[in-house]
This record gives C-alpha cells, structure tokens and sequence, in this order.
C-alpha cells in the first residue's frame, strides 16, 4: 500500500492535543475587527477543540497526526 498525503491545507491548521484531540483556532478574527466588540476579539483569541462530528474526516484527511 502506498504512503498516504496529509492535506497541507490542513495541517497547518489543526495540531493534536496531549489527549488525541484536534486543536484549532477560530475564525472571524483577520479583518473588519472595529465593529467587533473587544469581549468577543478576545474570546476569538482562545483554541478550541474541534467537534466530534467532524473527528472521522479529519482522521481521514490526516493519517499521520
């Protein structure tokens, strides 16, 4: 069997936890930040984990993580 490909695109924006969780950063927060509120610019800043639903394809998309 060959060696599989990681997505690129997707690993450099997914890194994996102690636990074997997926870690990402949230989006909205790259441009038109004025009419954004500094409550919710600083709750952007934080990681957050990505969703269990989403887990089986992201597995798929990056085998060797």
């Amino acid at each position: 069997m060959p060696k599989l490909k990681s997505s690129k695109a997707a690993a450099k924006r997914f890194s994996l936890t102690g636990t074997g969780k997926l870690k990402r950063m949230k989006a909205y927060k790259s441009h038109i930040l004025t009419k954004k509120s500094a409550k919710r610019k600083r709750n952007l800043r934080k990681a957050a984990m990505t969703d269990s639903t989403n887990i089986k394809n992201m597995k798929k998309i990056l085998p060797y993580l």
